[in-house]
């Protein structure tokens, strides 16, 4: 994995914990981090799947964490303020995929796969077991980030091109 796409990761990642924080107890939380930051991984892999696309990422930034707190109601954020610079390299389309491999594990699966089209290739990710078998444990820490029905409003946004991109020959049927 480029670490190029690593503030990219970082930040989708501390979005996901704040809109949808994890269970009270550090060991959760850390549970629930492990858990987004592979979806984030996954997702920003895939939304940027070569070199030269990790390189246009970081010429031109990834656009902000402003479209997804207004959808989630999150109050307002001054981007200028040091406190909230990490919002600026937010990808709202790295967070939608990561809502939508955190409630379906099976479509995670389905993008651990195709990883291996991308130049990151198959296994560059790291081991994706909390992402797609998580355990009760999982659940249990993160029960906010793993509830489907709360992930939908975000995962909506960009669910569809998530599925052309894993399943090409469905998108035109």
């Amino acid at each position: 994995m480029p670490s190029d796409l690593s503030p990219v990761i970082a930040a989708a990642t501390r979005w996901l914990l704040t809109a949808y924080p994890a269970a009270v107890g550090a060991m959760n939380y850390a549970l629930a981090e492990a858990q987004a930051r592979q979806a984030a991984t996954l997702a920003a892999s895939l939304r940027y799947p070569t070199t030269f696309d990790v390189e246009l990422l970081n010429l031109l930034g990834p656009g902000g964490s402003g479209q997804l707190d207004a959808l989630t109601g999150a109050d307002q954020h001054h981007l200028g303020e040091p406190a909230h610079a990490w919002r600026t390299w937010v990808d709202e389309t790295v967070v939608s995929w990561a809502a939508n491999l955190l409630a379906d594990p099976a479509l995670a699966t389905a993008a651990e796969t195709a990883l291996s089209a991308t130049e990151h290739g198959a296994g560059t990710a790291g081991d994706m077991r909390r992402l797609t078998l998580p355990s009760p444990r999982d659940h249990n820490a993160a029960p906010l980030l793993r509830h489907p029905d709360l992930l939908a409003s975000v995962g909506s946004v960009h669910r569809t091109s998530l599925l052309e991109l894993l399943q090409p020959e469905t998108s035109g049927a």
